[in-house]
């Protein structure tokens, strides 16, 4: 299947019984970074449908509360993907596009890309990412879930 030139970033998220909002943070067994799940989309995948397959494939995610489609978007340099060259010569950076999806349990089932997860609050959450672009859409994210929150 064709690898579609874009990207996708998913936050699950879960709240407990407190409304304290956890995040959950994954470590990518090639490089150890901290991240968000992510990964490309496929063949005429839309971004959404690609997020619920990489949520499905990376983390065992198959039965979600819902999702939230992100504003938050940044540019990746094609160079930081194989399949660059499938995308022409004309291509110099692919968009990422960022989803949170809510969880109703904690427990998350690893692929081998990912060495381990964390739930965390949200400024851990924040402090651990490496990628400027999972921060951002995890500050959007949460500023979403707390505006829900202190609406009646």
């Amino acid at each position: 299947m064709a690898r579609a030139p874009y990207q996708v970033l998913v936050l699950p998220f879960f709240q407990d019984t407190s409304t304290k909002l956890l995040y959950a943070v994954f470590q990518r067994t090639d490089d150890h970074a901290w991240q968000g799940l992510s990964g490309g989309g496929e063949s005429e995948e839309t971004p959404l449908e690609a997020a619920v397959r990489e949520a499905a494939e990376e983390a065992g995610i198959h039965e979600p509360d819902g999702w939230i489609g992100l504003d938050a978007h940044c540019s990746i340099p094609v160079v930081q993907f194989k399949d660059h060259a499938s995308w022409g010569p004309d291509c110099y950076v692919i968009p990422e596009f960022a989803f949170g999806v809510r969880l109703t349990h904690l427990y998350l089932k690893l692929s081998i890309e990912h060495r381990a997860y964390r739930w965390l609050l949200y400024q851990q959450a924040f402090d651990l990412f490496k990628y400027g672009s999972n921060r951002t859409a995890l500050w959007e994210l949460n500023q979403r879930l707390l505006r829900e929150q202190s609406v009646p």
